[in-house]
């Protein structure tokens, strides 16, 4: 996304990078950057928490407009917890029994099978008559982007 922001600005289109791991994004010199101390993809808010998610975008296109210039980073107030010991836990597979361990991924999975439903709803992810991923339908849902947006819809599944 670095790369792309780069670019688009390069060509006089204004972007603005939302995400989680400050120093990668940052050390890419994106022109503006909302920083949420949340853990990595949870760049646009909490999961399921549209108030979160609102003011994440709210912040990102203030953040867009009022820049004071290149290689502006506002941190995002919101915090993922009360109690920042989270981050000493998040993701230390060797703290979780077998049990919770598979608990978290049946939840994974329904999550999984939520955003591909939504994919298929609006035509992601079907191929096109060349057998190649593709739009089938999706240019309308994408905003006449066409479906090769991003990275081949079977490694997102």
């Amino acid at each position: 996304m670095s790369l792309a922001a780069r670019h688009l600005e390069a060509n006089g289109i204004s972007t603005v990078i939302m995400g989680c791991a400050k120093d990668i994004v940052e050390h890419a010199g994106v022109p503006r950057f909302v920083f949420s101390d949340f853990p990595l993809g949870n760049s646009a808010g909490r999961p399921f928490d549209l108030d979160s998610q609102r003011q994440t975008l709210e912040l990102a296109l203030r953040v867009l407009e009022s820049a004071p210039g290149p290689r502006t980073t506002v941190q995002s107030p919101q915090r993922w917890n009360d109690d920042a010991r989270w981050k000493l836990d998040y993701l230390d597979l060797a703290k979780l029994t077998p049990e919770a361990l598979a608990e978290r991924r049946k939840e994974f999975e329904v999550v999984k099978g939520v955003a591909k439903a939504k994919r298929e709803d609006v035509g992601v992810g079907k191929r096109d008559v060349d057998g190649r991923p593709g739009s089938a339908g999706a240019p309308e849902a994408l905003g006449g982007l066409g479906g090769h947006v991003g990275a081949p819809q079977e490694d997102i599944a």
